[in-house]
């Protein structure tokens, strides 16, 4: 055989491998979309005439502690404390953990809520950095609930393990401290712990909804407006699709491997035998997920984790593309870590949906998709220089992609339109089509770029920075 021959083959091999990845991406997308539905619709269905206020009143009611890590977070911290202090639960307190901010947050804090240094009795179950200033509890008694506290500086895994050590309650609702919640999230979210009769549930998570441009009064969402600027409408979008249809399919399944840091909700007793949070990955939110699932398969217990698409939690989102490409780049490193780490699980039939389905997709969907296609790309500038260019079938791979792409955004816009509409305004239905038509332009090529760069740097760097978030507050106007 000669090289020629062999050139052929290697090009209709790489051809027909494109043209199998984009079909099973396809049908993954279409078979998790018609779960969602399905987990959606039971949701509703289900939940349309609970009294979540008799938890209100309700004397075994568990108690939660939510627990908001915040570094240099002074532009949003005192609005953002107020929201947590107006949820309506009886029977929760407010552990914020200033993970050794450089700016004012502790002196913003100590002035708006009157707070003053207490000894406070804490059981180092996980270690953690030691404290700095200290524990800080309000003289005001409206503020009972509040806990702040003061410690050296150890990333936002340490951060939350701190709060674990401190927090006496029976579950953790763990979130940014950038985060909304609106009044009745803890109700919602505590529900599925209080439902389970033949699994245990061990975590709940929700969606996250973007607040860019939306009007903040006193803690409080009073008006949802959609972002003015391309990049945060992309990622309005993003988080439909991610929450609404790829998350709620997933926990149908009982196959979720992540729960938004931003917002989650888990039992304490496991989240301690798990040892907490992994201090030395920068994706924390996922890998926690992951061994909570490990243990509980190893130790052969029947569990379930929970996911509700009730529009519970609102946070700021990238304004521009460089903090967007670092938060991705954070992702990327964090799904790699995570999927390394726990690699005993992939295709393990002891694991169940874990091992031979979740793993597996995230593998090849989540951490190899980015390199896939960029390995495509790069194939189709060689053909271009060899001129060995197929253009139907090139065209017909992209206007396949491309228009299921559009698709799958409008289920994600109608399930959105049909379930919690939440954007009302008058002609936001024409910026939504706009920015489905130009969001892979818009938004795409960074995630890409985002991923890319965040295999470089996991393999080749080795930056194991956290990354910046850089905060412009929420608007009040």
């Amino acid at each position: 055989m000669n090289f020629e021959n062999v050139f052929r083959i290697v090009l209709i091999s790489l051809h027909y491998f494109f043209l199998v990845f984009t079909v099973l991406i396809i049908l993954s997308y279409i078979i998790l979309a018609y779960f969602s539905s399905i987990e959606t619709k039971t949701y509703l269905k289900k939940n349309s005439f609970v009294a979540y206020k008799d938890l209100l009143s309700s004397k075994v009611t568990p108690s939660i502690s939510i627990i908001a890590p915040a570094y240099n977070e002074s532009l949003n911290i005192v609005e953002n404390v107020r929201s947590l202090l107006s949820i309506h639960y009886v029977n929760y307190n407010v552990i914020i953990v200033n993970d050794g901010s450089k700016d004012d947050s502790l002196e913003r804090l100590i002035n708006a809520y009157n707070l003053e240094k207490v000894e406070y009795l804490i059981h180092q179950e996980i270690d953690t950095k030691p404290l700095r200033k200290g524990v800080f509890k309000s003289k005001n008694p409206a503020f009972d609930k509040l806990i702040v506290i003061d410690k050296e500086n150890g990333g936002k895994a340490d951060a939350l393990n701190f709060g674990i050590n401190i927090s006496k309650s029976k579950y953790l609702a763990c979130i940014d401290v950038d985060c909304l919640l609106l009044e009745d999230s803890l109700q919602r979210m505590v529900k599925p712990f209080l439902d389970a009769t033949d699994r245990k549930v061990i975590a709940s998570g929700g969606v996250i909804r973007i607040a860019n441009s939306c009007k903040i009064e006193n803690g409080k969402l009073v008006e949802i407006n959609f972002p003015k600027k391309w990049i945060e409408r992309a990622q309005v979008l993003e988080y439909l699709r991610s929450f609404l249809l790829g998350r709620m399919a997933w926990a149908r399944l009982n196959g979720l491997l992540v729960i938004s840091g931003a917002f989650g909700m888990f039992d304490r007793e496991i989240a301690l035998k798990v040892g907490g949070y992994d201090t030395k990955t920068v994706g924390e939110d996922m890998e926690i997920i992951v061994r909570m699932r490990r243990y509980m398969e190893e130790a052969k217990q029947k569990y379930k984790i929970a996911y509700i698409p009730d529009p519970l939690c609102w946070t700021e989102a990238p304004d521009n593309y460089k903090v967007f490409i670092s938060q991705r780049n954070r992702w990327t490193r964090g799904t790699i870590e995570t999927l390394k780490t726990h690699r005993k699980i992939g295709l393990n039939p002891k694991y169940g949906i874990l091992g031979m389905l979740s793993f597996p997709y995230w593998f090849i969907f989540e951490r190899l998709a980015p390199i896939v296609e960029v390995a495509g790309i790069i194939y189709f500038i060689l053909l271009v220089i060899f001129r060995e260019l197929n253009w139907s079938f090139v065209l017909g791979i992209f206007l396949m992609a491309y228009l299921f792409s559009l698709i799958f955004s409008f289920i994600a816009i109608f399930s959105e339109e049909f379930t919690y509409h939440q954007y009302k305004k008058k002609g936001i239905g024409l910026v939504l089509v706009l920015t489905i038509i130009f969001e892979p332009l818009i938004l795409h090529p960074f995630v890409l770029y985002a991923a890319i760069k965040g295999n470089i740097d996991y393999y080749f760097n080795k930056n194991k920075k956290w990354g910046v978030m850089i905060r412009k507050g929420l608007s009040k106007k």
